[in-house]
């Protein structure tokens, strides 16, 4: 699958956005995440949705803030931000897995597929 992120840009602390990541396939089919990276960091966690399901994981510094989503009928996984922080100033990624659910954890390894980065700056 292939995927393609975008919505990012600047924004003021407070603010929300709204990423979207197009798939090739069927977005239905994958467990979907969402990472980020800030620069000198690694790429961490944000949330993720289960194949097949509405049942979502968020970290713990975006809870209550951001929402997975999913569009089945346009094959997209959506992640609105709300609330905005500059610490959410990052690349963020949207990555599929192929694995079982019990093995896709909170790592990036658990993602077989990647988007490339769509970069969100919060300014405060």
């Amino acid at each position: 699958v292939q995927l393609q992120a975008s919505g990012g840009g600047p924004v003021q602390a407070g603010d929300s956005l709204r990423l979207s990541c197009a798939a090739s396939g069927r977005t239905f089919n994958y467990h979907m995440g969402w990472f980020r990276q800030a620069p000198g960091k690694e790429r961490e966690f944000v949330a993720r949705l289960r194949r097949g399901s509405s049942t979502a994981d968020y970290a713990d510094s975006v809870k209550g803030r951001f929402t997975i989503s999913r569009d089945n009928a346009k094959n997209t996984v959506n992640l609105q931000m709300n609330s905005l922080k500059p610490e959410d100033t990052a690349v963020y990624y949207c990555a599929a897995s192929t694995l079982v659910y019990s093995a896709v954890g909170y790592s990036p390894l658990g993602y077989n597929y990647w988007g490339q980065g769509t970069l969100v700056t919060v300014s405060s």
